[in-house]
């Protein structure tokens, strides 16, 4: 895997990016064999007080982790970023694992699972004065990956993002989900032509 160490107005020695090459080989080790690549960026904390790391790993195609964290001490902060990755790891080879033997159910009962339902909950309305024209930060521009609803979920948990745009393998439409004010999960599936 291509492990890069980069500081942000900060010096990273030998000693530190020897613990974050063997720490981020062994977490994909343990997980995925073939992890791409991984991008971790130290800086200086708020007010200069401190070290923040920021970790970016591309584990496979389509798959993105991200994570971050404070300390006083940049071992400590890469320590917890770090610590975050391979509890996402963790959670997804155990969502695939899950996956792999629900279907494995479904298929043995005859393919009851379509009778899926839902719950639709109205957001709070909220008291500020929506502001009528927002400064455009940055555009950026991303591979569309083709997933279940399921899938695009895991992926927006995965990815720390409050919305993913996904190509639908079921209907083949571009769907997104997103993540409300209250927590819950929204999805956004546009309407089919009429024939």
């Amino acid at each position: 895997m291509d492990i890069r160490v980069s500081g942000h107005q900060v010096e990273t020695g030998d000693a530190l990016k020897t613990l974050v090459t063997e720490r981020l080989q062994a977490t994909a080790d343990k997980y995925f064999s073939r992890a791409l690549s991984s991008q971790v960026t130290f800086g200086k904390g708020p007010h200069d007080n401190g070290f923040t790391c920021d970790i970016i790993m591309h584990v496979m195609q389509g798959l993105v982790l991200k994570a971050a964290n404070r300390g006083m001490e940049a071992n400590g902060a890469f320590d917890g970023a770090a610590d975050r990755i391979d509890k996402q790891l963790r959670r997804y080879t155990r969502r695939l694992k899950d996956r792999q033997t629900g279907a494995i159910t479904a298929l043995a009962e005859n393919g009851a699972y379509d009778n899926a339902g839902y719950t639709l909950f109205q957001e709070p309305a909220e008291e500020e004065e929506p502001v009528e024209s927002p400064l455009i930060i940055a555009e950026t521009r991303v591979d569309v990956p083709e997933a279940t609803v399921s899938d695009a979920v895991m992926m927006l948990d995965l990815r720390h993002t409050n919305a993913l745009l996904f190509r639908n393998t079921a209907t083949g439409a571009h769907n997104m989900v997103y993540r409300r004010g209250d927590g819950t999960i929204g999805w956004v599936e546009p309407n089919r032509a009429q024939a």
